[in-house]
């Protein structure tokens, strides 16, 4: 399949637009990934660069894509770390299992338990520079980084159902180990595994001023806001994306155990952070999100004092 090619953009800026109130009703859109599927024909197949129209439409669809590939440097006012879109949506965000974009716009507007209100696919991708990419203030939602990233992630829905379950979509659950984790096999997994990408102390790997793997943990990673900081949510991108070039040659056991080693090292801290207090906000926010190390001791060291 042809892929789009990169080119320069340039994004003005925009003034911020006010955030909806928050609307607190019945969780409906939490729904669990389907499983994955061993067969590559059953998941949906997004269209091709050879289908888009030489017009207005088929250039903001490649601006889109230029900026979910190369985030870091088109769009530095709001990416505070080192990692670009492409990092957590792999093949451009089409790979299946991997948070593909063609199998999350179609299920916006939805609320979300994470902010408590109704989000529109634009209030999604905020939070995704707000957290993953540890950006501060993210673009507005009207702003031309979010519209076009909205725009190339429509073309990649385009032909699929609007608010049905597509399997493929997210991260697929990984049933936790009957036995539990444990950071320290975990550790023997990423020197073995994962060290020879993302380097044996974490901060991945640099060409030049540019990370040509991503860090995975310090000040250049996701924040501890973000939901790849759960050891659950980690262990399903893990098990069904690395090591690259051989997803699901972990078993479930090194998925979460990865994960956890991971997960235990420090990060940027949530923007969420209450009253300066690590208890405060691991109550509000991390207590009943997934399985998380925030504001617990591990090794004796209490984590998520963040790194600036």
């Amino acid at each position: 399949m042809k892929r789009l090619m990169l080119s320069p953009l340039l994004f003005a800026l925009a003034p911020l637009s006010a955030l909806a109130a928050p609307i607190a009703m019945e969780d409906q859109s939490q729904i669990k990934a389907p499983p994955a599927s061993s067969h590559v024909g059953e998941y949906f197949q997004p269209p091709s660069e050879s289908e888009l129209p030489d017009n207005a439409y088929g250039k903001m669809v490649r601006q889109g894509y230029a900026l979910f590939v190369d985030t870091k440097r088109l769009a530095p006012q709001y990416v505070g770390n080192g990692l670009n879109c492409s990092n957590c949506h792999l093949d451009q965000g089409r790979l299946a299992n991997s948070a593909p974009l063609w199998g999350a716009y179609p299920m916006y507007p939805a609320y979300r338990k994470k902010n408590d209100k109704v989000n529109t696919y634009a209030e999604r991708l905020q939070g995704c520079f707000q957290f993953s990419m540890n950006g501060g203030k993210p673009p507005a939602a009207d702003s031309p980084e979010i519209t076009a990233l909205s725009v190339y992630a429509y073309w990649l829905a385009s032909k699929a159902p609007i608010g049905v379950e597509q399997p493929g979509r997210g991260y697929p659950d990984v049933v936790q180990p009957a036995k539990g984790f444990d950071i320290k096999r975990g550790a023997k997994v990423y020197q073995e595994q994962c060290a020879v990408c993302h380097g044996a102390d974490g901060q991945g790997q640099k060409v030049g001023q540019d990370y040509v793997m991503p860090p995975l943990w310090g000040k250049d990673s996701y924040n501890w806001g973000a939901g790849m900081h759960r050891v659950n949510t980690a262990a399903s991108f893990i098990k069904h994306n690395m090591p690259l070039g051989k997803p699901g040659s972990l078993s479930d056991e090194q998925a979460w155990d990865v994960a956890a080693y991971v997960n235990k090292h420090e990060r940027p801290q949530d923007p969420r952070l209450i009253d300066g207090s690590i208890e405060k906000t691991r109550e509000k926010f991390h207590a009943n999100d997934g399985i998380n190390f925030y504001g617990q001791k591990v090794d004796g060291v209490l984590v998520g004092q963040g790194i600036k």
